[in-house]
């Protein structure tokens, strides 16, 4: 099962617009990604599992990914998290 933990640089976190691009940058891939913030565990297909988490910026997550396309949403899912959510400029 692949894994990597990511920081959340962008300014707000992982708020309602930020969690929305999460489960959509999942969703084409077929793999099971759930996100951790220390001992919480969110599916990354549900939205307010996401918002639960209360992540703000700076918030270490660890991202483990399961299933045929584990590797490439993994990736996929840290380009966004790189891209800051395609939010700050």
């Amino acid at each position: 099962m692949p894994s990597r933990k990511l920081t959340l640089t962008n300014r707000r976190g992982l708020h309602a617009r930020a969690a929305t691009k999460l489960v959509q940058c999942c969703q084409p891939f077929d793999a099971r990604v759930s996100v951790y913030r220390g001992d919480q565990q969110a599916d990354a297909s549900n939205i307010m599992s996401l918002l639960i988490l209360a992540a703000p910026c700076g918030t270490e997550l660890e991202i483990c990914t399961e299933g045929e396309e584990a590797e490439e949403a993994l990736e996929a899912i840290t380009q966004l998290f790189e891209a800051r959510f395609e939010e700050d400029s």
